[in-house]
């Protein structure tokens, strides 16, 4: 049961949350936030909805109840007791395995597996404005219009951000699209404040069945040798089990090209948050003349998109 010793436990872990992180229901997974604890319930906010729910001390109680008993299966949680069971989590006294939850008998007491951290709690949108911040630093330190110049930490970084920045803002530019699309009408141009989209049809074949394709042919007395070659695939198959080699069949050209293989967020993450800090931290006149430089900045664009 949910006694006083154990409801001090719960709103503890939920007060000392890293700010940003996030809960998951165990089978929906949807994420929530902590918004508030008290005495009497726990408030929390969907991430997807934006929906603001009481988690009600009772209803714990029932549930701390039923976990009395024996073990719960998590495919048998409804919607509306996921998020009592991913809170108890937080706490020592119940755990979960692979397919249920039950009070902790010392070998599944551990850190919640449905607690999301900050960094990894961001949307796709929030990575994509921390790494282009983080870029952005990058690029006010270093020079990197001659990159061979740099040092091969900084470089590391400055090709590591520039990749990231790239894969997310082409998943979000993807998003975008989509929803843009909805409100493009055939040859139609939409304008914002930095640039127009227009409506674009772009044709991709691919070939049909070969005996759809024959079938076609000799309706118009083509010869099929005329467009029959040689099959890749098998052609693989004969390099691999004879002792053709592969220079006698294909021009091969070798490119070399560096591959990001690892990103550190946790250190993306915290770096960032001391940036934020130092942008917290200014003060008086270097607080001013930053606030000066943006309105200036937003000033030429204004200039500039109105001359054009």
């Amino acid at each position: 049961m949910v006694d006083d010793v154990l409801w001090d436990e719960l709103r503890e872990q939920c007060e000392r949350l890293e700010p940003g992180a996030e809960l998951a229901t165990p089978v929906s997974g949807r994420r929530f936030e902590i918004e508030t604890a008290d005495d009497a319930q726990l408030v929390v906010r969907f991430r997807d909805s934006d929906e603001e729910r009481a988690l009600s001390r009772e209803q714990f109680e029932v549930l701390a109840g039923r976990l009395d008993d024996g073990p719960i299966p998590l495919e048998t949680l409804t919607p509306g007791v996921e998020p009592y069971a991913t809170v108890l989590t937080l706490t020592d006294a119940y755990g979960v395995d692979d397919e249920t939850i039950a009070t902790s008998d010392g070998t599944t007491a551990g850190e919640s597996p449905y607690l999301v951290s900050p960094e990894a709690a961001r949307s796709r949108a929030e990575r994509v404005h921390d790494d282009a911040l983080l870029l952005a630093a990058l690029l006010n330190r270093y020079d990197a219009t001659a990159p061979e110049s740099l040092e091969t930490e900084p470089l590391t970084d400055l090709y590591v951000l520039l990749s990231d920045v790239q894969r997310g803002s082409d998943r979000l530019r993807g998003s975008a699209g989509d929803a843009i699309l909805e409100r493009l009408g055939p040859d139609q141009t939409l304008r914002g404040r930095f640039g127009a989209v227009h409506r674009t049809t772009r044709r991709y074949r691919h070939l049909k069945d070969e005996e759809t394709v024959l079938d076609a042919l000799d309706e118009y007395g083509i010869p099929h040798e005329w467009v029959l070659g040689v099959d890749t695939e098998k052609l693989d198959v004969v390099l691999a089990t004879t002792e053709l080699d592969e220079d006698e069949v294909y021009d091969v050209d070798e490119r070399v090209y560096a591959q990001k293989t690892g990103v550190d967020e946790e250190e993306k993450f915290e770096y960032l948050g001391g940036l934020a800090d130092r942008i917290d931290d200014l003060e008086g006149e270097e607080s001013e003349e930053l606030l000066a430089d943006l309105e200036g900045l937003e000033d030429r664009l204004e200039e500039a998109l109105s001359a054009g």
